[in-house]
């Protein structure tokens, strides 16, 4: 049985990152980046800020705002996962790809199966990593944008550019369909 960390809530800001299951392209193969935008619409509703963030193909990094104590950093993110694993699986089927749908199915445990769950879509886990400092801070976030041209991604040659993510909102000011609002007024 998996151990389940409690993350501080007195922390006001995490780093998180989740992954699709083997690292699949699954949100780039239904062209579900506008699914995260929506999950990031629905924690704007219950007060919980997307401070930065960078959807790639099969994971995503973000910087997560929480102005009141007393939020379940685990319930958001497995709120999410599942929102997302739901649209993505949907999608999936829409467009017939039942070869991956197929993977996702022979992934689940044994226990995930008893449970009625029926496509394994994300790791079980999520990083997730309080931020207490502007160095931190500093680092995270060039993570985050540099992602798109680090390491075998050369998904645009700046990485300014890349359309699923905040780093023109934070470099040139440039207002996209969804930027996140300026750390600097917190």
């Amino acid at each position: 049985m998996a151990i389940r960390w409690k993350h501080d809530d007195s922390t006001a800001m995490y780093f998180c990152t989740f992954t699709c299951f083997k690292w699949l392209p699954l949100i780039e193969m239904v062209d579900g980046y506008d699914l995260v935008y929506n999950w990031f619409d629905v924690l704007k509703q219950h007060n919980y800020q997307t401070v930065a963030f960078v959807i790639m193909p099969n994971h995503l990094h973000s910087i997560f705002y929480f102005e009141d104590a007393g939020f379940d950093l685990n319930k958001i993110i497995s709120n999410g996962k599942r929102f997302l694993a739901y649209e993505l699986v949907s999608r999936l089927e829409c467009t017939g790809q039942d070869e991956i749908l197929q993977v996702l199915n022979n992934g689940l445990s044994k226990r995930e199966r008893r449970k009625g769950q029926i496509h394994k879509v994300f790791t079980d886990s999520f990083d997730a990593k309080g931020i207490y400092n502007q160095k931190f801070f500093n680092q995270k976030l060039n993570y985050i944008h540099l992602n798109p041209v680090r390491g075998k991604w050369n998904l645009v040659n700046d990485y300014r550019d890349y359309e699923h993510s905040s780093a023109s909102f934070y470099e040139l000011g440039n207002v996209k369909r969804y930027s996140p609002f300026d750390y600097r007024n917190i």
